[in-house]
């Protein structure tokens, strides 16, 4: 059985950060794992545990850069990792949904998985559609959100549980082959020691450019158009009170009173 779990290098913005152009400027800029795509990792590696012949592959549409965030996913137990990366894809503005469904449905195509995991949503852009679309893109089924999952690989049916609104859960049986996107909290993501992160080094990391993969330049077209970057402004002041609990507790209270907020 091959699980293929889609995995992004996502940036974190410092407090105090500066843009430049259309972009917040790199020196604000760090980089790690995505959330969601870490718990992914962790269930597909937790599958691979408890049932033999399980190969645990990643794929993730990045710079050279990422490749540090790609190891942190086989230290963590995936057997190897592809990375999708050409000229195109470093000149394009950004990659939309339909973008990135493109390129990884041409990727489910080369590596046949029988099971794709994908984080809920990236903690970057949020848009919590990639998965879904890659799903449409190869005809899998699937299952959005999932904050459970019990997998029956003789049967090829995979019992999932569902957050829904309002705190509702749904539990659903989902044939293989298939597509589910992982919510934080399905399971307890491990550290990578540093014997896995040895060991990270010596296994495969593939680079494939868009032609490698069949695909040409007009994937990263979009109908979508950055216009400006900009930092909005504040609608309010926040106030801070310092000193112990007994010193503030009367500032607290005089402070909702004048708001209104209890009576007098």
């Amino acid at each position: 059985m091959k699980i293929l779990v889609t995995v992004k290098e996502v940036a974190e913005v410092d407090d105090e950060f500066q843009i430049s152009g259309l972009d917040i400027d790199e020196g604000s800029l760090e980089y790690d794992l995505n959330e969601w795509d870490d718990y992914a990792v962790e269930e597909a590696v937790q599958i691979s545990e408890e049932n033999d012949d399980v190969e645990v592959v990643t794929v993730t549409i990045g710079p050279e850069r990422a490749e540090e965030t790609v190891r942190m996913a086989l230290a963590k137990g995936a057997d190897r990792a592809l990375r999708v990366w050409d000229d195109s894809l470093e000149n394009a503005q950004f990659l939309d949904v339909e973008s990135k469904a493109d390129i990884l449905a041409a990727v489910v195509e080369e590596e046949d998985p029988d099971f794709v995991l994908t984080g809920v949503q990236a903690g970057d852009d949020a848009n919590g559609a990639t998965g879904v679309a890659l799903a449409d893109r190869i005809g899998f089924e699937w299952a959005a959100v999932v904050n459970a999952l019990d997998l029956d690989i003789e049967a090829g049916v995979a019992s999932v549980h569902r957050e829904l609104e309002g705190g509702i859960e749904e539990l659903t049986d989902v044939e293989l082959p298939s597509v589910l996107t992982i919510q934080t909290g399905i399971n307890e993501p491990r550290y990578a020691s540093l014997r896995g992160i040895r060991q990270a080094q010596r296994k495969p990391l593939d680079v494939h450019t868009l032609d490698d993969l069949g695909l040409d330049d007009s994937v990263v077209e979009s109908p979508v158009e950055r216009t400006s970057m900009y930092e909005p402004e504040s609608e309010g002041d926040a106030t801070l009170w310092e000193g112990s609990a007994e010193e503030t507790a009367g500032e607290l209270a005089t402070f909702l009173r004048d708001k209104g907020v209890v009576e007098g």
